[in-house]
């Protein structure tokens, strides 16, 4: 099972844009505070991606700041950079974004976008190798 749960600030505004084939998404990255930290402004990082409805809400409602509840997947990518040097990139595939919080932080209640696993779509689909397994 892969399933990831996640409440967060966005970090930056959000990059949107559309595949070659027309398919709308949304990039995010949050900050989640660590829930046990000895000091108050620990915080783990994450990468979010989302796709086609939802990405158009995400692009459209979002910016820095806002929080948000994050449900969906861990996806692992491995690819050459330009420098020919192997890379990981980990980010979160979102099949659901509840906005936590309005665009001018009153206390008003925010719009809410959710989505369904059937309208997530890769960007490229990768293929796991016995090299990456962590067993």
């Amino acid at each position: 099972m892969n399933k990831i749960i996640l409440i967060g600030n966005l970090t930056r505004d959000p990059e949107s844009g559309t595949t070659p084939s027309g398919v709308s998404y949304c990039r995010f990255s949050i900050a989640v505070n660590r829930r046990f930290s000895k000091e108050n402004n620990e915080a783990d990082y994450f990468n979010v991606i989302t796709w086609r409805g939802i990405a158009e809400s995400c692009a459209k409602s979002l910016s820095k700041g806002r929080k948000v509840g994050v449900v969906g997947s861990i996806q692992i990518r491995n690819y050459e950079g330009n420098d020919g040097v192997k890379r990981t990139s980990v980010e979160v595939t979102a099949d659901e974004v509840e906005f936590l919080s309005s665009p001018s932080g009153s206390r008003e209640e925010a719009p809410q976008s959710r989505s369904s696993r059937s309208d997530v779509t890769k960007l490229e689909e990768v293929e796991p190798s016995d090299d990456n397994l962590p067993f």
